[in-house]
């Protein structure tokens, strides 16, 4: 742990993550407040942009499940030194631990009920159901021949996935009986990679048809407003790898009566206080479907991209929340910026990766290779997120967006070994 004497109040922030997908939102909170990490290693990059940190085993590395126990009593250490005034975290595994690392110092938090509801998948069909608000037919099983049982009942196509994962890990569509039992063979299997106290188990869905979008925003006392959206591209079928977002300044779902009254009820049923969410719904024909709800600002750079696209920054919002401040974001920028991750044809270990400068595409902002020579890439059910690189493009419109997001990708090759 390092020391400050000049301490004037810090944010605690649970876990920084990857640096290739969250140090913007480090960098971001850490114009606002000061920022103090609990993490299982010494800082490296995180150094520019912290105030102190402690070192503390974020998993039990048995269950997987968060060190709660640890990672309260670490906490508290930090607040019996310094002022803490505020605790967040963008993990998706951590979410919970920090709402109860607020509820314990009296902090702005998630509350751990909602923090809870979002984390567990079963917990937020039932409670959005039970509320009217719009789900898909859904069922939570435990065996193969119920999962089959219960697809059969609701009609194909359906969609099973794990209660507890995030980033499509484990979600599978199938489109008639005799892909079932191995789908859920599939989808328990990925509920085991991740926290114990969700693995077991699989929600059987009702396969929603329609475009598919993301929604961050903001929560303070209970009051859900709209920040970035993101239109969503998926890949991989029958899995659905996320492939590609989308974010405009001026999306007119942004203002969209119904989309806003179905998102402000649901933040309420779950019982979500203080923080910034991610909502993924489908938009169908009977209207805003809500695919599930994240106690966490967007992954897959989302948040990165409004940031381009408005001029907004979330790491600073998030600072802002956690400490009990209410913020008024001011877009600085309106345009449209759009992402592509590119993935392998095939399983096998990267040999090299060659991207376009951004002088070589017009709107190309950024194209970044995502992984070294030598890593070893597999596509589902083998493995997931075997992304190899991303493109960034901005532009006036989507069209325009898509358009150097082709040009880019056509000129970014990979080599794997056979």
């Amino acid at each position: 742990m390092t020391d400050d004497t000049t301490d004037d109040g810090v944010v605690i922030l649970v876990g920084s993550g990857q640096r290739a997908y969250r140090e913007y939102l480090l960098a971001g909170a850490a114009r606002r407040r000061p920022i103090w990490i609990l993490d299982a290693a010494e800082p490296t990059w995180q150094l520019d942009h912290v105030r102190g940190s402690t070192t503390v085993e974020l998993l039990d590395r048995e269950r997987l499940v968060p060190d709660t126990e640890g990672l309260i009593a670490a906490a508290e250490a930090v607040a019996s030194a310094h002022r803490v005034v505020g605790v967040f975290s963008y993990d998706e595994t951590l979410v919970v631990t920090t709402a109860l690392i607020a509820e314990r110092l009296g902090l702005p938090g998630l509350t751990f009920r909602g923090a809870d509801n979002c984390r567990n998948k079963h917990n937020t069909r039932r409670l959005l159901t039970a509320a009217g608000l719009p789900q898909p037919q859904f069922a939570y099983v435990t065996g193969a021949d119920e999962a089959l049982a219960t697809a059969d009942s609701f009609g194909y196509p359906v969609v099973l996935k794990p209660r507890g994962m995030g980033a499509s890990i484990g979600v599978i569509k199938v489109d008639g009986p005799e892909g079932v039992r191995a789908a859920f063979e599939v989808a328990d299997a990925a509920s085991r990679g991740g926290n114990s106290d969700y693995e077991g188990g699989v929600l059987v869905e009702e396969c929603v048809m329609g475009p598919e979008i993301s929604i961050d925003g903001t929560v303070f006392d209970g009051d859900w407003n709209p920040l970035f959206l993101a239109r969503k591209e998926v890949g991989l079928a029958p899995y659905f790898e996320e492939t590609g977002h989308t974010v405009s300044a001026t999306d007119p779902l942004l203002a969209d009566p119904e989309l806003l009254r179905v998102l402000k009820a649901a933040h309420r049923e779950l019982g979500i206080g203080h923080g910034i969410t991610h909502t993924e719904v489908k938009l169908t024909a009977r209207g805003p479907v809500i695919i599930e709800v994240n106690a966490r600002l967007g992954g897959d750079l989302i948040p990165y991209l409004g940031s381009l696209a408005t001029g907004v920054e979330p790491g600073e919002l998030a600072a802002e929340i956690a400490a009990g401040t209410l913020p008024s974001p001011e877009p600085t920028l309106s345009r449209t910026v759009g992402i592509r991750f590119l993935y392998p044809e095939r399983n096998g270990t990267v040999r090299s990766v060659d991207v376009p400068a951004p002088t070589d595409v017009p709107g190309l902002l950024e194209a970044n290779v995502m992984v070294p020579a030598g890593t070893t890439l597999l596509l589902p059910p083998d493995g997931y997120l075997s992304r190899y690189a991303n493109l960034i493009c901005a532009g006036e419109s989507f069209l325009a967006c898509e358009e150097s997001l082709a040009k880019a990708e056509a000129l970014t090759t990979i080599v794997l070994d056979s």
